[in-house]
């Protein structure tokens, strides 16, 4: 049973990470949550959930309006040709249905098939702003809280510039 949005409240809490969450009506798309935006500070997330021909997963947290380049990522991954992962295999693994991808949902991947990937636009931002399991509420994490609560998951975030033609990788702070 995947993890519920208390129980990550609960893990937050444990990490000694604080946290701001503002409810709001359903959003499942960048465009659909512009509104947000203006009346919540810090930097928005979009959440790509992907796969690679091999099987390889990947979670690619990025700034809202960092427009991803697939081919390119892949190349700059190492990994096989990469595609958008079926809804099916993102509920099995980190919990969510499509238009609730979110950082926190690797609290639900315990196997670890996940790779995590945050793009260096965010990472600019001292606020990041994430859904918390669910699309009808954002939680206010800062930066660093946030890379803590991936690496308590067992993860270690590859931080890569994502923007452009190329994406490059850079050491995570």
């Amino acid at each position: 049973m995947p993890a519920t949005r208390e129980a990550l409240f609960e893990t937050l809490e444990a990490l000694g990470i604080r946290t701001e969450t503002v409810e709001h009506k359903a959003v499942f798309t960048v465009a659909e949550s512009e509104e947000l935006h203006r009346n919540i500070a810090g930097g928005h997330t979009k959440n790509l959930f992907l796969e690679d021909a091999k099987g390889r997963l990947f979670l690619v947290i990025a700034h809202a309006h960092t427009r991803i380049d697939l081919k390119s990522l892949h190349k700059a991954l190492g990994c096989a040709r990469l595609s958008f992962g079926r809804p099916g295999r993102l509920f099995e693994v980190l919990g969510v249905p499509a238009g609730s991808v979110t950082a926190f949902a690797l609290l639900n991947d315990a196997s670890r098939r996940v790779e995590v990937i945050v793009d260096a636009a965010l990472m600019e931002f001292a606020t990041i702003n994430c859904h918390p399991l669910v699309n009808t509420a954002t939680t206010s994490i800062a930066r660093e809280d946030l890379l803590r609560f991936i690496r308590a998951c067992g993860r270690e975030p590859r931080i890569m510039t994502l923007a452009g033609a190329g994406a490059a990788v850079r050491t995570a702070p």
